[in-house]
């Protein structure tokens, strides 16, 4: 069982993110890359005290970056997309 304070690491705050999901009531966060939806929900529901009615996730390929005459690959990492119910609401720290 993972911890629910390292199954969601951190909110995502991009343009995307801001405008066009907050109508809908969808929030992203960076989850672990092992964890499944079912976890996410629940270490979401207890963290923010919010009923979440679906999760959606997306696993993201780490990018190569050069440096020189170095290659090196940025880790994967998963995104979450959280859709609360009406009512609700994270708010940004």
């Amino acid at each position: 069982m993972i911890d629910i304070y390292v199954l969601v690491k951190k909110r995502l705050l991009t343009d995307r993110s801001m405008s066009g999901l907050d109508q809908s009531n969808t929030f992203l966060f960076e989850a672990h890359t092992k964890a499944n939806k079912v976890q996410i929900r629940n270490a979401i529901e207890r963290l923010f005290d919010v009923k979440v009615l679906s999760v959606n996730t997306a696993s993201v390929h780490g990018k190569r970056r050069r440096r020189g005459r170095t290659v090196a690959k940025m880790p994967d990492w998963k995104k979450a997309f959280v859709k609360l119910r009406e009512g609700d609401a994270i708010e940004l720290l």
